[in-house]
C-alpha cells in the first residue's frame, strides 16, 4: 500500500472530520476545519492518503518562525504503522521550507502514543497547563522542538 502526504482540500473535508471525530473526546468544530482550508493564510493543512482513504490529517499555523501543530490525528484503524510520524515529519520538513525554525504543540498528559511519538522527534516538556480539556479537566502538556529536521 501506498502512502501520499499532500496538502488537504475541500474533497477531504468530511474524512478529515470523521477522523478528528474518532481521535478526540472534544473535536473541533467542522467549520474550523473548513476556516482553515480556505480562510487562514497561517495554516497548512496536510493529509496522508493510503489509496484515496484519508487516514491521518494535520493542521499547524506558522506564526513568525515557529509552527504550531494545531491538531494532528490518525484514524484508530490505522495508528502504529508509522503514517503519523510519516506526516509529522512532512508538516515540519514544509515549515521548515517556510521559514519556521522551531515547532510547539499541546498534547494530553494521557496521551502516551502521541508523547512518545513527539519525544522521538525531540520535542521536549516546556510547561504544563492544568485543567485544559474541558472534558475532564486533563492537563496539557506544552511541548517544544527547537530545531526542525530537514529535507
Amino acid at each position: 500500500m501506498s502512502c501520499i502526504i499532500r496538502r488537504m482540500t475541500l474533497d477531504d473535508f468530511e474524512q478529515v472530520v470523521a477522523i478528528d471525530q474518532a481521535s478526540f473526546s472534544l473535536p473541533w468544530p467542522a467549520r474550523s476545519f473548513h476556516c482553515e482550508l480556505t480562510e487562514d493564510p497561517a495554516s497548512g493543512c496536510w493529509v496522508a492518503d493510503l489509496e484515496g482513504r484519508v487516514v491521518c490529517m494535520a493542521v499547524a499555523w506558522l506564526i513568525v518562525d515557529e509552527i504550531h501543530i494545531a491538531t494532528f490525528a490518525t484514524h484508530p484503524d490505522y495508528r502504529q504503522r508509522g503514517i503519523g510520524k510519516k506526516l509529522l515529519l512532512h508538516t515540519l520538513r514544509s515549515a521548515k521550507d517556510e521559514g519556521a525554525i522551531a515547532s510547539f504543540l499541546e498534547v494530553r498528559e494521557s496521551n502516551d502514543a502521541a508523547l512518545e511519538m513527539y519525544r522521538k522527534f525531540g520535542y521536549v516538556e516546556s510547561g504544563r497547563r492544568e485543567g485544559y480539556y474541558k472534558d475532564n479537566n486533563e492537563a496539557a502538556i506544552l511541548m517544544k522542538l527547537d530545531r526542525l529536521p530537514g529535507g
